[in-house]
């Protein structure tokens, strides 16, 4: 399956979660509680397992903007990792480059920072790297090329930023970010099941 690029806010009001963790998608309405026409609100039906499994693995999935295949494949190397599979899932997601791009704020999405990424301005230890699954290890600087760190977007991107995690240390005035650890579970989104993750690839 293709990555999606279509509106963010039809994803969220689908899902009934901000895949870009900031809820600002959710301005042009929620979705519904009940189906459409006009009996829609007399077929309310129970999800059924495998329903909520998938709409966890959505809501992941789109969060992380990744293609289906891509996530698919973390699945099955988090589950050759110590430690418990689904944060182990967690922890590889946050560690590709374009969402240490957009954690670090020099973006304002995750697809923004792909794109930031792709053509060419980010580095990883003073090298440039244009691959966004690129995988950022514990200790690496990721920044801007020099002639870049003054691009407008990226300001007014910084300038946007209000929150920051705790797993990442910033250099505000060289537009720098580290890694430093893994992330705890608790200092990533409450609103995703990864247990229901794993429940669902493990069955298919």
């Amino acid at each position: 399956m293709a990555r999606y690029t279509g509106p963010n806010n039809k994803q969220s009001r689908r899902l009934n979660f901000s895949v870009l963790e900031s809820g600002v998608e959710f301005a042009k309405g929620k979705k519904r509680a009940y189906g459409p026409g006009q009996h829609g609100a007399d077929r309310k039906r129970k999800p059924s397992n495998y329903n909520v499994q998938l709409t966890e693995k959505q809501k992941a999935r789109f969060m992380y903007q990744i293609s289906e295949k891509q996530f698919k494949k973390l699945v099955e190397e988090s589950g050759k990792m110590k430690g418990v599979h689904g944060e182990n899932l967690l922890f590889l997601l946050e560690s590709r480059l374009d969402n240490i791009v957009y954690r670090a704020g020099f973006a304002t999405t995750r697809r923004g920072a792909r794109q930031l990424v792709n053509h060419g301005h980010v580095t990883v230890n003073g090298k440039k790297v244009d691959i966004p699954s690129y995988r950022v290890k514990i200790n690496d600087v990721v920044s801007l090329k020099e002639d870049d760190k003054n691009l407008k977007v990226i300001n007014e991107s910084l300038e946007r930023k209000a929150k920051r995690v705790d797993f990442i240390s910033y250099n505000d005035s060289k537009k720098e970010a580290t890694l430093i650890r893994k992330p705890e579970r608790s200092e990533l989104t409450a609103d995703i099941n990864e247990a229901l993750i794993v429940e669902f690839y493990s069955r298919v």
